[in-house]
């Protein structure tokens, strides 16, 4: 869902230790690069004196499970699954999916989308088997049963304090308990890290239930759809909120400990908005925000989130703009605060989400 940008010189090897600096000064030019002060740094470090507690501790996550079928028909599985990804060749809306209550409903794409066919990641809450059926037309249908809550214990090295983003807390990586592995594919890094220009900032919603009672979970789910199923290699946001507001780090960028961004300021490409990823930063609220609007708790989170990056790049928030794409040089005018649906035929970031968009815009103007 990229641009398919050439590997970059800024690309660097894989590491679970996330935490350190991140560069910052306040506002600066639009194409600005940030400059080694402190932007990342532990709850501890409260002065930003440059430096972040060391240490990390080891935590156990459950590893991802999966069980795959091909085809349509009943599939079960030999655990509880809490998703299941789909995708398909065809029409986008031609595939129906059938769970443990015995309706049949329509599989929809969601916030994701992929070229030539239909993609689904679908809440089966516990399920041990699910149906498929496709209309004419539909082929090579795919099924992933995805488990993140219960598999077998995975250790991860987690910062023993908090990091944050100029005052906003956020999960690392190892901290949400991102396995690093499904980043490769056949013993090479899938999606290359390639960086540009910071451009806009896109908001996005996952699509999957409210009231989540373990959003980690969710957001490894959600990795692993995007990373596996979709073949992108990596989850597609540069950061997600939950409804209690906290913030976890997406697309990996790099071992700086610099979240979403390289040492010279650029941004890492990642796969939320396909054919406008390049220099456009996604932001992802967990849940479904078509008829209800975010907790007041994650819409002050994506407030302060967007407010950190946007004085730090120096990007007017209540502005219009011309997106150039620095892969093929594509434009889009959109606002520099978007939602998914200003680029491309989609419902996200969901209808009320989409109507509180002035109202961030707003909220995040200025100093």
């Amino acid at each position: 869902m990229s641009e398919n940008p050439t590997p970059s010189a800024h690309r660097r090897k894989r590491s679970l230790s996330r935490r350190g600096v991140i560069a910052a000064t306040g506002a600066v030019a639009a194409a600005g690069a940030l400059t080694p002060v402190v932007f990342a740094a532990t709850k501890s470090d409260e002065k930003s004196t440059g430096t972040a507690a060391a240490g990390t501790e080891k935590q156990d996550f459950p590893a991802t499970r999966t069980a795959a079928n091909t085809g349509t028909g009943e599939a079960t599985t030999a655990f509880a699954a809490g998703f299941v990804a789909v995708r398909w060749k065809g029409a986008a809306d031609a595939v129906g999916i059938k769970l443990a209550d015995g309706s049949w409903k329509q599989a929809t794409s969601g916030c994701a989308a992929v070229d030539g066919g239909g993609t689904a990641l679908v809440h089966s809450g516990g399920a041990t088997a699910y149906a498929l059926k496709a209309e004419d037309g539909a082929n090579d249908l795919r099924s992933l049963a995805i488990d993140a809550t219960s598999g077998p214990a995975r250790s991860f090295a987690v910062p023993t304090e908090p990091t944050r983003v100029r005052g906003v807390e956020y999960l690392s990586r190892p901290a949400w308990g991102a396995d690093e592995s499904k980043r490769y594919k056949d013993g090479k890094v899938n999606s290359p890290e390639v960086y540009y220009p910071f451009q806009s900032i896109t908001v996005h919603h996952t699509d999957t239930p409210n009231g989540d009672a373990d959003p980690a979970a969710t957001v490894r789910a959600i990795y692993e759809y995007h990373a596996i199923t979709l073949d992108w290699g990596d989850i597609g946001y540069h950061f997600l909120i939950d409804e209690s507001g906290a913030v976890y780090e997406g697309r990996y960028s790099g071992d700086d400990a610099i979240p979403a961004f390289d040492t010279d300021g650029k941004l890492v490409t990642a796969f939320h908005t396909g054919g406008f990823n390049s220099g456009n930063l996604g932001i992802a609220l967990i849940g479904d925000l078509a008829t209800q609007g975010p907790t007041d708790a994650a819409r002050a989170s994506l407030v302060k989130l967007i407010k950190v990056i946007a004085r730090i790049k120096g990007l007017d928030t209540t502005a219009r703009m011309t997106y150039v794409n620095p892969v093929n040089n594509v434009t889009k005018d959109v606002n520099t605060i978007s939602g998914h649906r200003d680029w491309l035929e989609t419902d996200c970031p969901g209808q009320t989400m989409y109507n509180l968009l002035t109202e961030v815009r707003q909220e995040t103007a200025g100093q």
